[in-house]
């Protein structure tokens, strides 16, 4: 008698941009409070989630994307980590399962420092768990976790979320080789860094062009995709400068309708790929279909 299986399959999904190869690799999923998500009434949110036949209190992917390009390999932000919730922490998994040892990857491009995004940089010993790998990160990233004034302007402002020492904790063994940029910096063969701030000062959205084809690796625009898609004024209680995270987000929306630009996002339901197109006065994420090439 066969036993049914008890778990999914490896969370991995590839796509081609040019001649660059982008791997989606799940995280897992986390489960949060519609509290967090503000500046919309609660009951719309619930009503929102729940007509979109998702649970409700929400529940957001965790991605990360693999870039093979040049002959190389880069990880974009590295999940949560065995540091939160057990629907988490699945990336070396995934990452065994698509043939990539961590110390394969030569390069690990982060987002942001909210450790849905980083707590995978390190082990609780404090080691590098990506051991060959040059750790690159918006300059106004690092700036803000090292402000020793910013935890009490987050206290003050209930604002952001107080993770400094995490933060510092998953950067430690990366210090001597941690590479800064600013926008439009390439920080990867066929890859840009796009600055995207609001979210967090530094946070950061990397553009993969290869040829005639562009892919928008856009971060943490949007947490809840069946909210903040049709109300980009929603913002989340992590967003820092809420008001200039809506302004990006506003300013984001028009360049990818606009352009018709394919976007991937750390928080779009996995494999988080997507294309963004204008309805009525607002917007809709249309999932990009899933096919056996790419």
């Amino acid at each position: 008698m066969l036993t049914p299986p008890a778990s999914q399959l490896a969370g991995l999904h590839h796509r081609r941009v040019g001649d660059i190869v982008v791997t989606a690799v799940s995280d897992g999923y986390l489960n949060g409070s519609n509290a967090t998500v503000q500046n919309i009434a609660q009951e719309d949110v619930a009503a929102l989630l729940v007509g979109a036949f998702r649970p409700s209190p929400r529940r957001s992917s965790v991605n990360t994307f693999l870039i093979w390009s040049a002959g190389r390999v880069a990880l974009i932000d590295t999940g949560c980590g065995p540091h939160m919730q057990p629907t988490t922490g699945r990336l070396f998994a995934n990452l065994a399962a698509a043939g990539v040892p961590p110390e394969a990857v030569d390069t690990v491009l982060i987002t942001h420092l909210h450790p849905d995004h980083s707590n995978g940089l390190a082990d609780g010993h404090g080691e590098a768990l990506f051991p060959k790998a040059e750790l690159g990160l918006h300059r106004a990233e690092l700036a803000y976790w090292e402000d020793p004034a910013a935890p009490d302007r987050v206290a003050a402002t209930k604002q952001g979320v107080p993770y400094f020492t995490m933060a510092q904790a998953q950067l430690a063994p990366y210090r001597d080789r941690l590479r800064l940029f600013a926008d439009g910096a390439e920080v990867f063969p066929g890859v840009t860094a796009v600055h995207l701030p609001g979210h967090t000062p530094g946070h950061c959205g990397y553009r993969i062009s290869s040829g005639p084809e562009t892919l928008l690796i856009w971060g943490d625009i949007i947490h809840v995709p069946e909210v903040q898609v049709p109300h980009p004024e929603a913002t989340m209680q992590f967003d820092v400068e809420p008001e200039l995270a809506i302004a990006t987000r506003r300013r984001t929306f028009d360049m990818v309708a606009t352009d018709r630009l394919a976007i991937a996002g750390m928080h779009v339901h996995f494999p988080g790929h997507a294309h963004l197109l204008r309805e009525g006065r607002g917007y809709r994420l249309l999932p990009d279909a899933w096919g056996l090439d790419y």
